[in-house]
């Protein structure tokens, strides 16, 4: 099982960009499909993005497509959430997680969850 530890979030001004990490312990990272996930106040946790072991295949929500990129570093164990263009709507907790099954955006497919890092989009 993994222990995963975001960092990397702030506070940002609309239209800045972040750098996200997720630090993962765990001999097989490279195994597992991963994802990030946010939740804003008062709202439900919904997916962002996931990525396979090998970092070949990605997944975006809509609302973040062309916007935000995915990446992995399987020799640091590793994964990446670099933003750009943000928005206030992108105010969150982000959170990575691993995924049990590839390709299923539900946050019920995730599991062994960060602590989540912070992300306040100021105008």
């Amino acid at each position: 099982q993994l222990h995963l530890a975001e960092s990397g979030g702030g506070l940002v001004q609309a239209g800045g960009s972040l750098n996200l990490s997720c630090a993962a312990s765990g001999r097989t990272f490279r195994d597992y499909y991963m994802g990030w996930f946010r939740q804003a106040p008062g709202k439900e946790r919904e997916f962002v993005a996931a990525i396979s072991g090998s970092g070949i295949n990605t997944d975006y929500a809509d609302s973040v497509k062309g916007r935000f990129t995915i990446s992995r570093d399987n020799a640091k164990n590793t994964v990446y959430l670099q933003m750009n263009s943000l928005k206030l709507e992108d105010t969150a907790v982000y959170y990575c997680a691993v995924a049990n099954y590839h390709g299923v955006r539900s946050a019920a497919n995730f599991g062994s969850w960060g602590q989540g890092t912070r992300v306040t989009v100021s105008s």
